[in-house]
């Protein structure tokens, strides 16, 4: 998939979503829709075993499209609202690893795309932050929601109400993202990490984050019943009965899956 701003490539099972729209990355209402056809594919392709988010050397995205949000009013953001959020959702809800490569900035929107990934990698000079309050609104794309659950009611509302940016080494600590690397290798590292998934059983993968991210939207109990189904759903792959016999006979990491 090649839209203007955003772009699909896959290489060896992993497919890099980069966002290319300079000169800062920001996302703008065709933006938005060209993620939702990006992760559409990248869910769809069966040689996409897991994807990176990447915006490029220089930065990763430094928020929405503010120029263009500054012509639109009541009427028109509670037309467009959901369009917003859908962009970001449809990358969370690819059922495959996704890793964010963070450079630069990744502010506002950008945040919020980062947000959505499994894990994030972020060089040594990334910035993070929701300075949405400075302009007098709120994260609209799911900050409020996706950060308070990865670090915190209180630290995400620290952040979200000051809006102030956050170094690497402080979002390292607070758990906004999971790796700091050199800024030249943030990239290949993230790749790195994608590709260990290019030969691994697609539907456990699929099955694990759909098990995790569903139960922490509910209770314990409820959680336990989901990750049961999908336990149970696995016996009937055939990579389950591969995995197993392949253990079996030679230890574990050896098994050659078939994605069925």
């Amino acid at each position: 998939m090649t839209g203007e701003f955003v772009r699909l490539e896959v290489d060896g099972g992993v497919a890099t979503l980069r966002l290319d729209r300079p000169k800062m990355n920001a996302i703008s209402l065709q933006v938005q829709a060209e993620l939702r056809e990006a992760a559409a594919e990248a869910t769809e392709r069966d040689d996409v075993r897991a994807v990176v988010l990447y915006g490029g050397e220089r930065l990763f995205a430094a928020g929405n499209d503010v120029k263009e949000m500054a012509e639109l009013e009541y009427a028109d953001m509670a037309r467009l609202g959901e369009s917003v959020q859908r962009a970001v959702t449809a990358v969370a809800e690819i059922p495959k690893p996704v890793v964010a490569a963070i450079t630069g900035y990744a502010l506002g929107g950008g945040c919020e795309l980062a947000l959505a990934a499994d894990v994030r990698f972020a060089a040594e000079d990334a910035v993070l932050g929701q300075p949405e309050i400075l302009l007098g609104i709120i994260p609209g794309a799911g900050g409020t929601q996706r950060l308070a659950r990865l670090v915190g009611p209180s630290r995400a509302k620290d952040l979200i109400f000051t809006g102030r940016f956050v170094k690497a080494d402080e979002a390292l600590a607070i758990g906004l993202v999971d790796r700091v690397v050199p800024a030249g290798s943030v990239y290949d590292e993230a790749v790195a990490w994608a590709r260990q998934f290019a030969d691994a059983a697609p539907y456990a993968l699929r099955a694990a984050k759909d098990a995790v991210d569903r139960g922490l939207e509910t209770d314990l109990a409820t959680g336990l019943a989901i990750e049961r189904q999908h336990f149970a759903g696995l016996f009937a792959t055939e990579d389950r009965a591969i995995g197993m016999a392949s253990f079996v006979e030679s230890g574990p990491g050896k098994a050659k899956f078939v994605g069925r």
